[in-house]
C-alpha cells in the first residue's frame, strides 16, 4: 500500500531533499543541485513566495520513502499567460505505477482545491531552475543547470495521463573548422560595423554586473517574454541571479553587445561546467568539494551555455553570428573540450541553426507534460 504524506516537518524537508540523492547515488550521469540552495524551497522568505504558492509530498510504502513531488501554482504565469494552471516539478519515485499515481493524485487535487483546470511540467518556479524530463540521453552526464532521471519517468507521467506539450533539445559543440571559425570572425566585424555596435567592456566581473545588470535583465524580459515557462524576473530573482553569477561567471565566457546608446541588445553567458564537482559530495559544500568547484570554474574543461538573448528588433541583423564567434574562440582553449546548450525549445531553428556552424551533435531531449483537469 502506498501512503501520501505533505511535508511538514523538518524531517520530512530532509527526506524530501535527500530522496532522488539516494536514488541515483550510483548513477554517474546523475547531478545534485547545491543542497544549501534546494534546502531554501522551504524558508519562510524564499524569493518565489511572493508569486507563489506550493506544496510537497513524500511517498511510503511500509514505512520506506519511495517518492516524491511539488505542486507550484505560479500566479504571475497564469496571469501572463491568462490561464489556471499548476506546476509539477522535484518528482522522482522508484519505478512503481502506483507511486506516481498517488504523487499525482495529490499535484491535481491541490490544483482542484486551487479552481485551476490543468497540471502541466516538470517547471520549476521559474525558467532558472531545472525544467523539463530527460527523455533521451539516459547516458550522459547532465548538466548543473538541468535535472537527471531515469529512463521509466517518462511511462509512469504518460500512465497517469499526461502527454506532450513541448520538448527542448540539447547539443554537444565542439569547435568548428578554422575556415568556418574565420569566416565567423569576418561576419561578427560586419556585423559590429554595419549596425554600429560594440563588445561592452568591463575590468571584472563585479564591474561588468555593475554596469550591465540593468541593461540584460532588461532584454531578457523582453527576449523570453513569449518563451514557453519563462515568468518576468521580480526584484528578488534579479538578485539571486547576479549573487549567483558573481560566484560563477568569468569575462572570457561572456558577449554583451550594445548600440550606440549604451543598450544592451544581445547577451550570451556561459558558465563553467560544476557538474563533476558537486557529485561526489551530494550537492554539500564540503571543504574539498569547494576546491573541486573553484579549479572547475577556474580550469574549466566543459562551458555550459546559460542565456542568450537578442533585442527583437536586431533579430534578423546577423547579430547571432557576433555570439557564435565569441563561441568557437571560447571552444578554440585548449583546456575546453565541449560546450553544451542547455534546452532549446525544438521549434526554435534560429538558435538550433546557429549550431550547424559547429560541430554539433544532439544528445538529449527534454519534454514538458500537460493533463487537462476534469
Amino acid at each position: 500500500m502506498v501512503t501520501v504524506k505533505e511535508v511538514k516537518t523538518k524531517a520530512e524537508q530532509k527526506a524530501f531533499l535527500d530522496f532522488p540523492l539516494d536514488l541515483y547515488r550510483d548513477n554517474p550521469n546523475f547531478v545534485p543541485p547545491l543542497y544549501g540552495d534546494e534546502k531554501k524551497i522551504f524558508s519562510k522568505n524564499y524569493v518565489y513566495n511572493d508569486t507563489c504558492e506550493t506544496g510537497y509530498w513524500l511517498a511510503y510504502r511500509g514505512g520506506k520513502v519511495v517518492g516524491r513531488i511539488s505542486a507550484i501554482l505560479q500566479k504571475a504565469s497564469n496571469e501572463k499567460h491568462n490561464e489556471k494552471r499548476v506546476r509539477f516539478t522535484r518528482f522522482d519515485a522508484i519505478d512503481d505505477a502506483q507511486v506516481a499515481a498517488a504523487l499525482f493524485g495529490a499535484v491535481e487535487q491541490f490544483a482542484k482545491d486551487r479552481g485551476m483546470n490543468a497540471v502541466c511540467g516538470p517547471l520549476g518556479f521559474s525558467d532558472l531552475e531545472r525544467e523539463g524530463l530527460l527523455v533521451e540521453g539516459f547516458d550522459q552526464l547532465s548538466t548543473f543547470e538541468e535535472q537527471y532521471n531515469a529512463e521509466y519517468y517518462g511511462r509512469l507521467i504518460e500512465g497517469c495521463g499526461y502527454a506532450k506539450e513541448v520538448d527542448w533539445v540539447e547539443s554537444k559543440l565542439t569547435a568548428p573548422a578554422p575556415e568556418t571559425a574565420a569566416k565567423l570572425k569576418k561576419l561578427s566585424e560586419q556585423v559590429l560595423k554595419k549596425y554600429s555596435l560594440r563588445i561592452g567592456e568591463a575590468r571584472n566581473v563585479n564591474d561588468f554586473l555593475d554596469r550591465y545588470k540593468d541593461g540584460f535583465f532588461d532584454l531578457l524580459d523582453v527576449a523570453y517574454e513569449d518563451i514557453y515557462g519563462t515568468v518576468p524576473f521580480t526584484p528578488g530573482m534579479k538578485k539571486m541571479m547576479i549573487d549567483n553569477f558573481r560566484l560563477i561567471i568569468d569575462l572570457e565566457h561572456v558577449v554583451c553587445i550594445l548600440n550606440e546608446e549604451n543598450k544592451v541588445v544581445c547577451l550570451g553567458l556561459c558558465f563553467p561546467s560544476i557538474a563533476k564537482a558537486v557529485q561526489k559530495s551530494r550537492g554539500h559544500l564540503t571543504p574539498a568539494a569547494i576546491v573541486r568547484l573553484l579549479m572547475a570554474i577556474k580550469r574549466p574543461k566543459i562551458i555550459d551555455l546559460g542565456l542568450i538573448a537578442v533585442a527583437p528588433e536586431y533579430v534578423n541583423t546577423g547579430i547571432p553570428a557576433v555570439i557564435a564567434a565569441a563561441l568557437a574562440d571560447m571552444l578554440n582553449d585548449p583546456n575546453i573540450e565541449y560546450a553544451e546548450t542547455n534546452l532549446n525549445l525544438e521549434d526554435n531553428m534560429q538558435i538550433r541553426n546557429l549550431w550547424k556552424r559547429f560541430n554539433a551533435v544532439q544528445h538529449k531531449r527534454r519534454r514538458a507534460y500537460l493533463k487537462e483537469l476534469d
